[in-house]
C-alpha cells in the first residue's frame, strides 16, 4: 500500500472516530449533571430560552452536544412547558425525549394548616407556575365561588386539606376544578347524611370545623368541643368563640382575649352575632370536619383552657362552674404576665 494511501485511511479513521464519538456523546453519553433536581419550562418559553436555562443552570455537561441532539430530534419546534425530573447521568436522548413528549413529573402538593386565603394563594404560587395573585383573584371572585355552589365568604371551605398530585403548569382555573372534584369525593353520602342529621350544610359544617380547629390543640378533644358548640347552636345561644374574635381583629398575635376585643364589629365576631360566621376562620382540617360530623353527645355549654397550659379545656354545664374554672385560668395568665 502506498504511504500516501495509508495516511488518507488513517485520517478517515480518525475523523470517523471523532464524529462517531461525538454522535455517541450527543445522544447516548452521560449528560445530565447533579446541579438541579428539576428543569422548569414556563408557558410560552421557546427553545432558545430552554437552552439558555440549561446552560446557565449547568443542567448538562455540554450544552453544545445537547443542542446538536435537540436539532436532530426536532425538539426545537416542539417545546412543551412543565416541570421535568432530572436524573444525574441521564443521556440527551432520554432527556430530550421526555421534554419533547411533555413527560413531566407532577407536584405532590400537601396542605393542612392554612389560616387565610392569602396564605393559601401564596402556597399555591410557591409550588406552581401561576403567580399567587392569579390564585387570590379566583379565591375572592364571587362568580367563581357561585360556579361551584359557594358564596364568596365560604368558598375557602371547598379546599380539603390532603395530598394532591398536580402538574406544575396547570392553569389555576383547572386546578380549582380539580379541588372541587376532590371536595365532592370527600363529601360522600355518609358525611352528607351526618350533616343533615345536625341540620347543617357541608359549608356550615366546615365553618364550625374551622372554629373547632381554632380552639383545639389536641385532636382527641375536637369532638367534645364540637359537641359544645352544637349544644349552643341548638339552644340559640351565642357561640362566643375566642378564635372568631381574633379572626375579626386580624391580630393573630393575641394570646389573651380582652373585653376590648370582644367589642370588635365584624360578622365573624360570635360574641356579637348569633349563629355561625359567614365563612371559615381558617381552612378546616379533615379531623375537625369529622369531629363536627361525629361530635360527642354531652350537655356542656361552657369551656375554658386548663390552667396547666396543657392545651386541654375544662368543660362546664353551669355558668357558676365555668366562672370558677375561668378565674383559675386568668390567675395563671396573670402569674405568667400574659396581658394581651
Amino acid at each position: 500500500m502506498p504511504k500516501w494511501l495509508g495516511i488518507i485511511l488513517a485520517l478517515i479513521i480518525i475523523v470517523g472516530g471523532y464524529f462517531g464519538w461525538r454522535y455517541y456523546e450527543a445522544f447516548f453519553g452521560a449528560s445530565v449533571t447533579d446541579q438541579q433536581e428539576y428543569l422548569y419550562i414556563r408557558e410560552g418559553d421557546n427553545y432558545e430560552k430552554v437552552l439558555r436555562t440549561i446552560t446557565e443552570k449547568g443542567i448538562v455537561d455540554n450544552p453544545d452536544l445537547f443542542d446538536v441532539a435537540a436539532g436532530k430530534m426536532d425538539y426545537k419546534n416542539n417545546v412543551k412547558p412543565g416541570r421535568y425530573k432530572l436524573t444525574p447521568g441521564m443521556n440527551n436522548r432520554r432527556l430530550i425525549g421526555n421534554l419533547r413528549g411533555g413527560y413531566q413529573e407532577a407536584v405532590k402538593f400537601r396542605f393542612e394548616t392554612v389560616r387565610l386565603k392569602e396564605n393559601f394563594a401564596a402556597l399555591l404560587g410557591k409550588n406552581f407556575e401561576a403567580d399567587s395573585t392569579a390564585f387570590i383573584s379566583l379565591l375572592n371572585d364571587p362568580t367563581t365561588a357561585e360556579k361551584y355552589g359557594f358564596t364568596q365568604e365560604n368558598f375557602f371551605s371547598m379546599f380539603i386539606p390532603n395530598t394532591y398530585e398536580i402538574y406544575w403548569n396547570t392553569a389555576p382555573e383547572k386546578m380549582f376544578a380539580r379541588f372541587h372534584d376532590e371536595y365532592n369525593k370527600f363529601w360522600n353520602e355518609d358525611r352528607m347524611a351526618k350533616a343533615r342529621a345536625i341540620n347543617l350544610t357541608p359549608q356550615e359544617v366546615s365553618v364550625l370545623a374551622s372554629i373547632v380547629k381554632g380552639e383545639a390543640l389536641h385532636k382527641n378533644e375536637m369532638p367534645t368541643i364540637a359537641g359544645l358548640y352544637i349544644n349552643r347552636l341548638k339552644k340559640g345561644m351565642l357561640l362566643q368563640a375566642d378564635p372568631t374574635v381574633i379572626f375579626a381583629t386580624k391580630d393573630f398575635t393575641i394570646r389573651r382575649v380582652l373585653n376590648k376585643h370582644l367589642r370588635t364589629e365584624s360578622p365573624y365576631n360570635t360574641y356579637l352575632n348569633r349563629g355561625l360566621p359567614p365563612g371559615p376562620i381558617s381552612l378546616p382540617t379533615i379531623a375537625s370536619i369529622d369531629a363536627v360530623l361525629n361530635y360527642e353527645h354531652h350537655d356542656f355549654i361552657y369551656m375554658v383552657a386548663k390552667e396547666d397550659f396543657s392545651g386541654y379545656h375544662n368543660f362546664s354545664r353551669t355558668e357558676s362552674e365555668h366562672l370558677a374554672y375561668a378565674r383559675k385560668y386568668q390567675q395563671k395568665l396573670n402569674e405568667r404576665n400574659i396581658k394581651k
